[in-house]
């Protein structure tokens, strides 16, 4: 499937380049994008989302392990995209974090910044380099290691 990257793109254009959806889809926009080399995705935090139910009653936070989701899923898109491919093409598995760091808590009402840079392809994998922010402040990174699979 050929795609035209027109930004920016909104989740439905997303949905095209990822199999994830609700309430696993953590991308809800990309705004910034360059071919084999970085994506800005945006992750708009309400206090609707799942998650908040549980974690925690009475003090909302967004799970560490889901803003590091985000970002490889970002990666993803940015994989995709380079690629001119969609969801239904390949499949891409975590296979690795490594230097996870997380700064500052994620709360209904942050908009969760996914900036992600490609700093390598080994064969079937892609290596990116993922830093979230919330108002140009940053709340998490790490390295994260992808594998392609044939969908």
């Amino acid at each position: 499937m050929k795609m035209d990257v027109q930004l920016p793109l909104d989740v439905l254009k997303i949905q095209q380049l990822l199999p994830h959806r609700y309430p696993f889809l953590l991308v809800d926009r990309v705004v910034e994008f360059e071919a084999n080399k970085r994506i800005l995705g945006i992750k708009n935090v309400t206090i609707n989302e799942p998650f908040f139910q549980g974690h925690f009653p009475g003090h909302p936070v967004m799970p560490g392990v889901l803003v590091i989701e985000a970002l490889a899923q970002a990666g993803g898109i940015l994989t995709q995209l380079s690629h001119q491919s969609a969801a239904t093409d390949k499949l891409f598995y975590l296979v690795k974090i490594d230097n996870a760091k997380f700064s500052r808590m994620v709360v209904p009402g942050d908009r969760l910044e996914l900036h992600v840079e490609l700093k390598r392809t080994i064969r079937n994998m892609a290596l990116y380099q993922g830093v979230a922010k919330v108002d140009g402040e940053q709340v998490a990174c790490a390295e994260i290691l992808c594998a392609e699979v044939k969908g």
